[in-house]
């Protein structure tokens, strides 16, 4: 069928993904542990105070090792999404908007609102960048909405 003027031609399907084993993570996780190390070695901070604070850092480790595969697929008509054992999907034609928070840690989080009411958060490790998104998302014609830095 011939494209017309008035009719935009569709937008091609969209793929991204990511792993777990980023550059970004081995830094931040081996950033962690170096304090952990210094905190214990150098300061002689109690192995009680150690072994709490590494807690926190188990998931990464894990996350390092098992190296998983994240990401997100847009074609005409659904998108997808999966991150580990984690899948799933909407219609596009369900979606009214996607809402863009940005949090105090300056991470992005996407938040597809449906004609229904329903909202649907995006796993943060399957979305894209936020601008990369937000074409894609304007692209096929849904309206996208941006919020800095709210408390809820």
């Amino acid at each position: 069928m011939p494209e017309t003027p008035d009719t935009p031609a569709p937008a091609e399907d969209y793929s991204f993904s990511r792993r777990g084993r980023s550059p970004a993570a081995i830094l931040a996780t081996g950033g962690w542990l170096a304090a952990l190390v210094v905190l214990w070695l150098v300061l002689d901070a109690a192995l009680w105070l150690v072994v709490l604070l590494t807690l926190p850092v188990l998931p990464a480790i894990a996350d390092l090792i098992r190296n998983p595969l994240s990401g997100l697929n847009i074609s005409q008509n659904r998108i997808e999404w999966f991150t580990g054992k984690l899948t799933g999907k909407a219609e596009l034609d369900e979606i009214d908007r996607v809402r863009f928070d940005t949090r105090w840690d300056f991470s992005v989080r996407a938040t597809l609102i449906l004609r229904s009411g329903k909202r649907i958060r995006l796993p943060q490790e399957a979305t894209p960048p936020h601008a990369e998104a937000d074409a894609e998302f304007q692209a096929r014609s849904i309206r996208t909405e941006r919020h800095h830095f709210t408390a809820f």
